[in-house]
């Protein structure tokens, strides 16, 4: 830590600014301070978002360092304090509020003083002798806020993703073994929440995992996009103050560094006034947390009961439902879910307008998107997670129960009018609804079908469409 046992004085352009004893940041944080005391919520409550600053200094130290912009002595120290950072040794130092005007200048400046600071340690020199080792002379040669701070949230994007993907994939998973447990359970599929026709609960766990892995699929197709980064653009893409070598060599070792394939972004102006990928980002990350929500909407109403719901399904108990009703039970993973699911949706329109609120050749609103990107994919991290081992997981189903409500309905119906004809089977439902017979005695009654065809078609493997397909005693119809 910073060893002073008093405050220091550090000076701007604005004048001078007490800085607390201990503090590796300087007056442009403290200044910040002062501004933004907004949401309470620092920039170090998203990790991977200081890592991510931790890198571009890195690379942008050892890209100058290369070009001779930055002697050995001072590059390997503030190297070394950059990686510090990244370790998450410094992360109480990034005390910025994730809302803040300037397009994300006072993260970068804290980004900067604690780099400086850190490195006049290891030189076992104090905080403060700015002389030695400048914020901005030195952390931040090459750079500017809007090309380090755009390329910081892309990364920290990036390795953001890879958690929730992993988190849909492993429910996905989950959903596919109960689709294996449950294949041959029979039920009754609803449409507009009217009986329909026969299915099984394999099928429904199994329509559940085919969607989530098509938003894997769609989170992955994300990663490219966040691949391209503007680091050498500094203030507007035209690379002012930069060494013109110094694009491609800060790109190339932050490769190295992140081990992503990034890439210089082809036109830099365009790049640094550009939001488009993370309203497309945010648009998948809303379509994925709309369709979890859907999934969980069906278990919170194929639950429901236990006595006077459909009860298809027992969801694990988590914990008491009522602090005035004894014994209840609320399906209390899935609601968890769907809320975050309704503020990723709201979230999503604050990055719709924050992204149309750019002017000319910069979006000073980036700093509350990349805050509501990063919070998004860390609560759906969560919120998966949970759902997959503390729901799914655990989810047992009433077969008897299921049995019989299946033996019953009258949708079964629907796979008989190729050989009854729409307006006879219709005849025949609302007859077995009105309780004059089941539907075997009624179809019987026809003469349509000999009763060893009626009962292959009634096969619940045949309706729910699971078996190889319809048998030979099934395709003999008589004709009398």
């Amino acid at each position: 830590m910073v060893t002073e046992e008093t405050a220091r004085l550090e000076r701007d352009f604005l004048g001078e600014c007490e800085i607390p004893a201990g503090a590796y940041w300087g007056v442009h944080t403290a200044r910040a301070l002062e501004n933004f005391p907004i949401s309470a919520t620092p920039i170090s409550t998203h990790r991977g978002l200081v890592a991510a600053l931790g890198a571009v200094k890195q690379a942008a130290v050892r890209a100058n360092r290369e070009l001779g912009l930055i002697d050995s002595r001072r590059a390997d120290a503030i190297d070394r304090a950059c990686q510090d950072v990244r370790d998450g040794l410094l992360d109480d130092q990034f005390v910025v509020d994730v809302i803040q005007g300037g397009a994300g200048t006072s993260t970068n400046m804290n980004a900067n003083e604690v780099v400086a600071n850190r490195a006049l340690e290891l030189l076992g020199l104090p905080a403060g002798t700015y002389e030695e080792i400048h914020p901005l002379d030195h952390v931040n040669r090459s750079q500017s806020t809007n090309d380090v701070y755009p390329t910081a949230v892309r990364l920290a994007l990036l390795a953001a993703l890879s958690e929730v993907s992993v988190a849909v994939r492993r429910l996905a998973q989950t959903c596919h073994r109960k689709s294996a447990e449950f294949w041959s359970v029979p039920k009754v599929g609803r449409t507009q929440l009217q009986d329909a026709v026969p299915m099984t609960v394999g099928q429904e766990f199994a329509a559940w995992e085919a969607t989530l892995a098509e938003e894997e699929a769609r989170i992955q197709d994300s990663r490219a996009l966040l691949c391209e980064i503007n680091l050498g653009a500094t203030a507007i893409g035209t690379g002012i103050t930069a060494d013109p070598a110094y694009r491609e060599a800060a790109c190339r070792h932050l490769r190295q560094i992140t081990g992503l394939p990034l890439v210089p972004a082809t036109n830099l102006i365009e790049a640094t006034s550009d939001t488009g990928v993370f309203v497309q980002l945010s648009g998948v990350l809303k379509r994925t947390a709309v369709k979890v929500s859907k999934i969980c909407n069906d278990l919170r109403l194929l639950s429901s009961g236990p006595q006077a719901g459909l009860g298809e399904l027992r969801l694990p108990p988590r914990q008491a439902g009522s602090s005035i009703m004894p014994g209840k039970v609320n399906p209390v993973i899935p609601e968890m879910v769907n809320q975050v699911a309704f503020a990723v949706v709201g979230n999503d329109v604050t990055v719709t307008m924050a992204a149309e609120g750019g002017q000319l050749q910069l979006n000073a609103f980036e700093p509350v998107i990349a805050h509501v990107l990063l919070q998004n994919i860390d609560w759906m991290t969560s919120a998966f997670e949970r759902l997959a081992t503390l729901c799914i997981e655990g989810i047992a189903v009433d077969v008897e129960h299921l049995e019989a409500v299946t033996s019953r309905s009258v949708g079964v119906v629907t796979a008989l009018t190729p050989y009854l004809g729409y307006a006879a089977a219709a005849e025949i439902a609302e007859t077995a609804l009105a309780g004059a017979g089941d539907i075997r005695q009624l179809v019987l009654a026809t003469g349509v079908l000999t009763e060893e065809a009626l009962d292959a078609l009634l096969r619940p493997e045949q309706l729910a469409g699971i078996s190889a397909g319809i048998s030979e005693a099934a395709q003999r119809v008589t004709t009398t």
